[in-house]
């Protein structure tokens, strides 16, 4: 995998590609700041995509074209941006590195065959990059690791690469090490291992060939040793070992082979050098992008059935095959409309084609269940927010459409005549609660427009209009998100307000109590006269509510009985304590009286919820809050934080144990009280540096300690 010449398409030129062994479909990620972007941006304009690279600070990058991002000099969303090199089309997929954007990163990786992994050779790496690799392994994605800012005055290429090695394991080996330059600061070249060659940059691209200088040669043995041993470790040729153990010299053409097998094979992981400010290294990397990693043909595609939940044969990357897409990426753009980016898996879209668009399975989330038919008018090839457009897309490539009436992320494209459905990749569950309110009328009617327009792109956000505490909340993956999320609704023309979010909280009885309901009124002509006697005891959780007729003599009419169940229900959902509903009881009617003139249904309606606020004077109410079970994912070093977290939170921790799906991390299980996990998310984060995650069920609802069922009772009075 020595660098060689390779062919350049004119700037801002389409790749066009009908053979999938000509594509490679690859995945950036890598924390926040590590320079994916950036390094992007240096790839095409290597490649000659494009003219001159684009800067974060300047806001003119390729990927990062979304106002958010631009605005927060940071990547917010996925983004696609292909290129072409020695004839091959590499689709490089930008994926955000803040947590809060995981959902894009997923997307990202479900549309790659291949990750590329970019390290700092400043900062180094956090717990989710080290985690996603682990992820990664569990599938054998194709990795290769780029070590980049190699210019910064802190960059430390060899403790970058220790790193690594130690975070990610084995055969995670360098194939060149950074020259300094004539300055002796800074990196002006790199050294082959495999070559035994120099590579000079000071010039520029393509860099200047030549053989090392004899201080260079300790430093090329000493690695290329390990490396070509690890090298030979994967070959596919048993006796290569043998022969290099025996004092064969093994050629390099050999060495390049067996390495691209094992790339390819997902069980050697290549490091690299980079530099986008300099160039170094990126004719290197663009080697590893098309010669090492594999092609869609490669590469295991998700399973399929049909929409009615037939079974259906796995799919094959056949250009010829059964038409099967996926959206990966929805945007709604105020001029084109809908933006959906489409990685084909088998057969071929084309332009001017009516196919089926499926959705299924979010409907919790808010996109609920929907199957359309819908014409294709144009295809195009998408670099950032440019559409180029293009006439067919075949297996293995990613391309866009527009204008489609129901597309959303995650729907399947198939054809007309037999609609597919494919298996939905991981969704993370937006853990934090923001709640909104609009602050006139008609931000109202822009508030509705746009949260519809916002869901339709974000599977990982989840709109909630909650009945029992009338807010309107937006459900998030964090705090940055929550930001973008806000910051496309003020740009959307909505003016708005946060407010603290409210758990629905519920109240009940402690004892058994009696209570006693008048409501008698005389103002002239017809009046109203209800009274009625009720026994009131609590029921054991979840119970609900029970009404018991135990009337005798027809002391209430038959007719107003219904009258003052009815009274009683409207007065357990007003609530008895704090304005929260009333749960777990039962209530027995034994007595009353009714007057033949003045008794009317709204009457008993009235004295059978007196009777209640009678009773609960004497039955000692207590506020219910929820209880989530709770389980966090996290690394073995961090558990001792988290459990201290928990009880810090009023939660009962019920148990830990090694998580069964990774090794490193542990499972911990707890009961906490909903209103203590509001900002959990935020702060589990903050504890882990980004590698803890949590899930939670509700179980039941407790009793609220006395010193803060007396704040709200408070507040409410």
């Amino acid at each position: 995998m020595a660098q060689r010449s390779h062919d350049k398409g004119g700037p801002g030129g389409v790749p066009a590609v009908a053979d999938p062994t000509r594509i490679r479909n690859v995945v950036l990620v890598g924390h926040s700041g590590a320079g994916k972007t950036t390094l992007v941006e240096a790839l095409l304009a290597a490649s000659g995509t494009i003219a001159r690279p684009g800067t974060v600070a300047d806001g003119n990058t390729v990927c990062d074209h979304d106002p958010a991002a631009v605005r927060q000099q940071r990547s917010v969303a996925v983004a696609c941006a292909p290129l072409l090199h020695d004839g091959i089309k590499v689709n490089l997929l930008d994926t955000p590195g803040y947590a809060d954007f995981v959902g894009e990163l997923r997307a990202g990786l479900r549309a790659s065959d291949a990750a590329l992994f970019v390290v700092s050779a400043v900062d180094g790496m956090d717990g989710a990059t080290a985690a996603l690799w682990e992820e990664c392994a569990a599938v054998d994605m194709p990795r290769a690791v780029a070590v980049s800012r190699l210019d910064h005055p802190h960059a430390d290429f060899d403790e970058a690469v220790a790193l690594c090695q130690r975070v990610f394991g084995d055969n995670v080996l360098p194939l060149y090490l950074p020259m300094l330059g004539d300055d002796g600061k800074s990196v002006g070249g790199l050294l082959g291992l495999i070559t035994q060659r120099v590579f000079d940059y000071t010039g520029g691209l393509p860099p200047q060939v030549r053989d090392p200088d004899p201080e260079h040669l300790p430093a090329i043995v000493e690695s290329r040793n390990e490396l070509i041993e690890g090298i030979i470790a994967e070959s596919e040729d048993e006796t290569l070992m043998d022969r290099y153990v025996g004092g064969e010299e093994i050629g390099s053409e050999l060495l390049i082979e067996d390495l691209e097998k094992a790339v390819a094979r997902g069980h050697f992981y290549p490091v690299l050098p980079v530099c986008a400010a300099t160039g170094v290294g990126l004719d290197a990397l663009l080697e590893v992008l098309t010669a090492g990693f594999p092609s869609p043909l490669e590469h295991d595609l998700p399973a399929v059935e049909g929409v009615d939940g037939s079974s259906r044969p796995p799919l094959t990357c056949d250009p010829d095959g059964p038409l099967v897409a996926e959206v990966v990426r929805t945007t709604i753009d105020r001029h084109v409309g809908r933006v959906c980016v489409v990685r084909v898996f088998s057969g071929t879209l084309r332009a001017e084609q009516t196919v089926h668009v499926s959705g299924h399975g979010l409907t919790e989330r808010g996109h609920p269940d929907h199957d359309a038919d819908e014409r294709i008018a144009h295809l195009y090839s998408p670099l950032g927010a440019t559409l180029r457009e293009v006439g067919v897309a075949v297996a293995g490539d990613i391309c866009a459409i527009t204008k489609s009436g129901s597309a959303e992320t995650g729907d399947t494209i198939s054809a007309k005549d037999d609609p597919l459905l494919i298996a939905p990749w991981e969704m993370p569950e937006p853990l934090l609660p923001v709640a909104i309110v609009a602050r006139s009328r008609s931000d109202e009617d822009a508030l509705a427009r746009n949260l519809a327009r916002l869901v339709t792109g974000d599977p990982t956000l989840r709109l909630e209009r909650n009945p029992q505490t009338h807010q309107l909340v937006l459900w998030c993956m964090g705090e940055a998100h929550a930001d973008v999320v806000l910051d496309r609704l003020s740009v959307g023309g909505v003016e708005l307000d946060t407010e603290p979010v409210r758990v629905a909280l519920r109240e009940t009885l402690t004892t058994s109590a009696r209570g006693h309901g008048r409501h008698v009124k005389q103002s002239g002509g017809h009046g109203q006269y209800a009274v009625c006697d009720i026994e009131v005891e609590p029921l054991p959780r979840g119970a609900g509510f029970e009404f018991v007729d135990r009337v005798v003599g027809g002391a209430v009419p038959h007719n107003y009985i219904p009258s003052v169940e009815k009274g009683v229900r409207a007065q357990m959902q007003r609530g008895v304590l704090a304005g929260h509903p009333v749960v777990d009881l039962r209530v027995t009617l034994v007595d009353g009286k009714a007057h033949s003139v003045d008794s009317s249904d709204a009457a008993f309606q009235t004295a059978g919820a007196l009777a209640l606020r009678d009773a609960a004077e004497q039955g000692r109410p207590v506020l219910l809050e929820p209880v989530d079970e709770v389980t966090v994912r996290v690394p073995d070093g961090n558990v001792g934080t988290v459990l201290g977290g928990l009880s810090g939170r009023r939660g009962r921790v019920l148990g830990t144990g090694p998580d069964p799906e990774t090794e490193g991390r542990t499972l911990v299980r707890a009961e906490v009280p909903a209103t203590e996990l509001l900002r959990y998310a935020v702060e589990l984060r903050a504890m882990t540096a980004g590698a803890g995650t949590f899930r939670r069920h509700f179980v039941r609802h407790d009793p609220m300690p006395a010193h803060l069922a007396d704040q709200i009772h408070r507040e409410h009075a």
